[in-house]
Order: C-alpha cells, then sequence, then structure tokens
C-alpha cells in the first residue's frame, strides 16, 4: 500500500500567514496584499489545518500569534525569501535588465537623486520594470533581507551582515541659515560652530538626523540640539527661512530646497567639510548581483554633473 501523501501549504496560504504575522491585524495584512479579508482570513485558517497547528489566536480587538504561530512565522518568512529568490534566478537568467526592479530609496536621497535614476533607465535599460519605493533605512533594510525589495539607495555604511554595499558618491553638507544670521553665506565655517547653534533636526527614524547629531558630536557637541524637528528636509527648510534656527543639508538638496525661499543663506565648512556616503545595497550573492554592479557603475557616471565626488 503506497504512503498516504501529506497536504502541503500553498505559497498563498503562507503569504497570508506571514502578511498578518507582521501586521497582526487581518484588515491590514489583507491590504497589504491586496485581497479581501475574508480571503485572508480562509487562507490562514487552511494552512492550520494543513499544518494541524493553531497559528492565530483571535480576538475582538487584536491578533495574537501563538507559540506555534511565532515560531513558524520565521520558517514562512525564509520559504517565501527563497521562492523569491527563485524566481529571481530564472529572470536573471532569462535576460539581463528586464523585469521588476524594486529600488527602495530613502527619503533625504529620493527627491534629488531620482530623475538622475530614471532617466539612466529610461535611456539605457527600457525593458527593466523599475518600481521605487520610498521609505526609512530601518525599513528598506528589512524589506531588502526578506526579499520585498532587490535593491537599496542610500546612506552608508550600514554593517548589516549579508547587505553588500556599492558606494556611488561622496557630499558635503552646508550650514543653512536664515538671512541676518552671522554664519549665513560665509566659506570655511569651523565645525566648532555648531556646538552653539539652534540645529534644527528631522524626526528620529531618519538616517540624516542620526548623521547630523554625529557631527555635533565630531565637533564637542555633547548635548542633542532638539528643539523643533520636522518630518521632511522641505519643512525643515521652511522652519530656517522663518527663524527658529539653522539645519544641515546634503549638497544635493541645496538646489531644490533653498529654491523654496529667498529668505535662506548657505554656508560651506572649512575642509575636512562633514559629508556622507551614499551607495546602492544588494543582499550578498544576489542572482542580479552583476545588473547591480553594472547599474551602479552607469550610475556613478551618470551623477557627475551633481555636486559630489563620485567614487
Amino acid at each position: 500500500m503506497p504512503p498516504v501523501r501529506k497536504r502541503q501549504p500553498s505559497l498563498s496560504q503562507l503569504r497570508a500567514f506571514a502578511a498578518v504575522a507582521e501586521h497582526l491585524h487581518f484588515r491590514d495584512a489583507a491590504a497589504a496584499l491586496g485581497m479581501s479579508q475574508p480571503a485572508l482570513s480562509g487562507a490562514v485558517s487552511a494552512l492550520e489545518e494543513t499544518l494541524g497547528v493553531t497559528l492565530v489566536e483571535r480576538t475582538t480587538r487584536k491578533v495574537l500569534l501563538s507559540p506555534a504561530g511565532e515560531r513558524l512565522a520565521v520558517r514562512a518568512k525564509a520559504v517565501l525569501a527563497e521562492v523569491g529568490a527563485l524566481m529571481e534566478e530564472a529572470e536573471a537568467v532569462r535576460a539581463p535588465f528586464t523585469g521588476v526592479l524594486r529600488l527602495g530609496v530613502i527619503p533625504t536621497v529620493a527627491p534629488y537623486l531620482l530623475p538622475t535614476v530614471l532617466r539612466l533607465v529610461h535611456d539605457r535599460y527600457p525593458a527593466l520594470d523599475l518600481q521605487v519605493h520610498e521609505e526609512p533605512t530601518s525599513n528598506l533594510l528589512d524589506g531588502l533581507l526578506t526579499g520585498r525589495l532587490d535593491l537599496l539607495l542610500l546612506a552608508v555604511p550600514l554593517g548589516v551582515p549579508g547587505v553588500v554595499e556599492l558606494p556611488l558618491f561622496d557630499e558635503d553638507f552646508v550650514l543653512v541659515t536664515p538671512l541676518d544670521h552671522w554664519l549665513g553665506g560665509r566659506e570655511g565655517i569651523p565645525r566648532e560652530a555648531l556646538r552653539e547653534l539652534n540645529l534644527l533636526l528631522l524626526d528620529e527614524g531618519h538616517c540624516l538626523r542620526d548623521q547630523a547629531l554625529d557631527i555635533c558630536r565630531e565637533a564637542g557637541r555633547a548635548d542633542a540640539p532638539v528643539t523643533t524637528t520636522a518630518a521632511g528636509l522641505s519643512t525643515l527648510v521652511q522652519l530656517v527661512a522663518g527663524g527658529l534656527g539653522v539645519t544641515l543639508l546634503p549638497r544635493t538638496a541645496v538646489k531644490v530646497e533653498t529654491a523654496r525661499s529667498s529668505q535662506l543663506l548657505t554656508g560651506c565648512f572649512a575642509e575636512p567639510a562633514p559629508t556622507r556616503r551614499i551607495a546602492l545595497a544588494m543582499r550578498a550573492g544576489a542572482a542580479r548581483g552583476d545588473e547591480y554592479e553594472e547599474l551602479a557603475t552607469a550610475l556613478r557616471d551618470a551623477l557627475k554633473p551633481l555636486p559630489v565626488r563620485v567614487l
């Protein structure tokens, strides 16, 4: 008598469960997958029946993972990541620079570099379906490591195991001030001047905020200069124009952001000026790694007209 074959979970069931495990909310998980809530709930129930374990504890207010659910959620994410890698490998074998490329970009880079990136892809790789996702660094790294994203454009170093950085350029920070500020428009500003300035910062979660705080610490400032914060650089610059303080901007952002107001001046730091490095980042051993390295080379050339030092 032949052995009875056990039923195996489907990928749709695993995706449904992984989404519930991530969001801990059926409605949000269904929205993330673009499916109805009843269909999502049915898929999770079917997975529980197939595996013979309870994965989710359903209450009237929230969703909790059972102990089995906590353990198997890790396995489900790993399986889905491997399936994504399989599809990526097949796509890469089929033809380079074709199919979907999901690019994650941090908000303090996206408005200033995307025009160059999009023009390059349109002109050189017309068969590439580029999909852009603007998110904070922590979200991008999670998306890269779980297979939701393919490639990142962000500030480095990251120091994350399993992530390979492809440096593109270094750029200086400049000091943006109101018109009547004593440092407005000056050259050769010493970093030590940052010790006494009312420095406006982005909200927590932005890598540019962390970079600004690092620069302040290097200048000998012990306290965190947080009196007013903003969710984006545009708001930050408008706060400076209104006289609430000064801020640091990367050079690639200066032209776009300072053009919004006539009440601003920019000052340059003495050498060596504080800088940040921008790179592409990919998973180690990515199936399309050769393509990403070629894209990085092409992008370095395309970025040369910008006020940066291409690497």
